[in-house]
């Protein structure tokens, strides 16, 4: 096991990667204590739970919403729960979000933490403090910055995921490449397969790996004033086209990093053949690197994006693979971008 810190003005989070789900006992600071987990996962790991009250919810995004969250509110008051209850969401990078979305405002806020059980939480969702519901369809739109006092990264949990989820976190886990770290990238090239296979190996040091480039980043800047918009590569394209296209978020995700990279190229920060690596890359990784979509319903989407200010977007583009910046780019520039789409 191995574990990185992440110091925030919110609080304090440990992140174990390679910890046990059987674990969990000995991380949970309260003697009450109440579980939020998703149908799927209480049905597979019900047996290791320890004993408490639980709160299960459906799956999808759909159910990533404020009729959610007001339902768990209502079932932490039947079970009593006060401000010393600490909540645990376990699961994928939902439970996660609406886990810590409500830890932070029941009550005005009571202790929280995670046990991630998807690639995709594993190495995003679940680490960085961000915690949020949709509205109206708009990703995260509704939500705050708190962090989780631990989370939990159980690498022998991915071994019941369907092979799409794994997918999805192959996208976060190539994000994080290119915009940081150029070495990740080599050994993602050298090691997909094995990474397809779920060598235990491998998948460990790309969560380790993921996790030590997040955590960097936002012990520097937890509330996304500056650096931390850098871990939004591929992500104002990639949440249209999961908007209008409902793609999982990772698949999504990818076209956005491919669209993201032909632009850097146009604006001379990266040579084509830069380009052409990173879409070999999400090929090999079985993620997409092209879409069909509505492009009206496309830039309604950028246009309600929670990086919008007045007629500028702040888009993340490379300056070489491993190296993000930001540059603001205008609605007019993209509705062109997205008209040649």
């Amino acid at each position: 096991m191995k574990s990185l810190e992440i110091n925030g003005i919110t609080g304090n989070s440990k992140i174990l990667v390679g910890e046990k789900l059987q674990n969990l006992k000995k991380y949970i600071p309260a003697d009450k204590f109440v579980i939020i987990t998703d149908c799927n996962v209480n049905k597979l790991y019900r047996k290791d739970l320890p004993v408490c009250d639980i709160i299960e919810i459906t799956t999808g995004e759909q159910i990533k919403n404020l009729d959610t969250v007001q339902s768990i509110y209502s079932k932490l008051m039947d079970v009593e729960a006060d401000r010393s209850t600490f909540i645990i969401g376990i699961g994928g990078g939902i439970v996660c979000d609406i886990t810590g979305f409500v830890a932070s405002t029941y009550m005005r806020g009571v202790r929280f933490g995670f046990v991630s059980s998807t690639l995709l939480s594993q190495v995003d969702a679940s680490v960085g403090g961000k915690n949020g519901v949709n509205f109206h369809g708009y990703k995260n739109i509704i939500g705050n910055f708190n962090q989780p006092e631990f989370v939990i990264c159980d690498i022998s949990l991915l071994n019941t995921l369907p092979q799409k989820e794994v997918l999805c976190g192959f996208g976060e886990i190539a994000k994080h490449a290119f915009l940081g770290d150029s070495s990740l990238c080599d050994f993602l090239e050298k090691n997909y397969q094995k990474a397809h296979a779920l060598d235990e190996e491998v998948i460990s040091r790309l969560v380790y790996d993921s996790v030590v480039i997040k955590s960097t980043i936002v012990n520097l800047d937890e509330k996304e004033k500056g650096e931390r918009k850098k871990l939004n590569f591929g992500h104002t394209f990639g949440h249209a086209v999961e908007k209008t296209t409902g793609m999982l978020h990772g698949q999504a995700i990818s076209v956005g990093m491919v669209v993201a990279a032909k632009l850097s190229h146009q604006k001379g920060l990266i040579p084509h053949q830069d380009v052409i690596r990173i879409e070999e890359l999400l090929k090999n990784l079985r993620l997409p690197v092209t879409v069909m979509t509505n492009k009206n319903k496309m830039l309604d989407a950028i246009k309600k994006d929670k990086k919008r200010k007045g007629m500028d977007i702040d888009f993340v583009l490379l300056n070489g693979i491993g190296n993000a910046v930001i540059e603001k780019i205008s609605i007019k520039e993209l509705e062109a971008i997205i008209a040649d789409m």
